[in-house]
């Protein structure tokens, strides 16, 4: 397929759903080759796309699976993966936190880590680890979440300096509120009303213009930007 991306390899984590499936679709779209990856050893990817499985929550998996990422030469790399539990900091469990920062700081620790060399090979590549706006402010019972988060940007932004002079950029993006199937499923109609009444332009954002940012990023008209993280949340962190 024929693009700004032809002749690109693509990896993003987490790419079976929501906001990952909307950017797998559009790299895939605007011409490379797309792999995701899942939780399940035989799920589905896009259409059009590869699916590679691992649980990030298994170190020892998450290991194996970096060392595979290290042979297969991606151009772009879309750390998108993540989980979330939400408790009063001082009933958060200890186990939980350390869950949530093994997917969502390790793991991409792990990946980014592992398509260096190849990219630095090849004279250069994109890598976008996307955060959060819980990663830019917080708010009460966010506190293990906001962690990775907040972690995740200051990684990119060390590994921005190491690797920019190699051609690789790395960025982030942080999305706000996003109209996914979980987050409908989770807030219903009502809540999800309630969410867009909160956003500056009166409306949650689709999956679609986070995919669209990450493109533009992971695309060939990026030739400056590395080391940022950007919020897309329509305007809801200036409120």
């Amino acid at each position: 397929m024929s693009g700004p991306l032809s002749g690109r390899t693509a990896l993003v984590t987490g790419g079976t759903r929501g906001i990952g499936r909307a950017i797998a679709e559009r790299l895939s779209t605007d011409g490379a080759r797309v792999t995701v990856t899942g939780t399940k050893p035989d799920g589905h990817a896009p259409e059009g796309c590869g699916y590679l499985g691992c649980d990030f929550l298994d170190a020892e998996a998450t290991a194996d699976f970096a060392g595979k990422v290290a042979d297969l030469g991606f151009d772009i790399l879309v750390n998108n993966a993540g989980i979330n539990k939400i408790a009063p900091f001082a009933e958060i469990d200890p186990a939980d936190f350390a869950a949530i920062q093994q997917v969502n700081v390790t793991a991409p620790m792990m990946l980014c880590r592992a398509v260096i060399p190849g990219m630095r090979a090849k004279g250069g590549g994109r890598i976008v680890n996307i955060c959060s706006i819980w990663g830019v402010i917080s708010k009460a019972q966010r506190a293990s979440y906001s962690t990775s988060k907040f972690a995740i940007d200051g990684m990119t932004k060390a590994l921005s300096a190491e690797v920019a002079g190699d051609g690789i950029l790395a960025n982030c993006v942080a999305p706000g509120f996003i109209d996914t199937e979980l987050t409908r499923t989770v807030l219903g109609e009502k809540g999800m009303a309630e969410l867009a009444a909160q956003v500056p332009v009166k409306r949650v954002g689709q999956p679609e213009e986070i995919a669209a940012l990450v493109a533009w990023l992971a695309g060939p008209e990026n030739t400056y930007i590395s080391g940022q993280s950007i919020v897309i949340d329509g305007g809801f962190t200036n409120v």
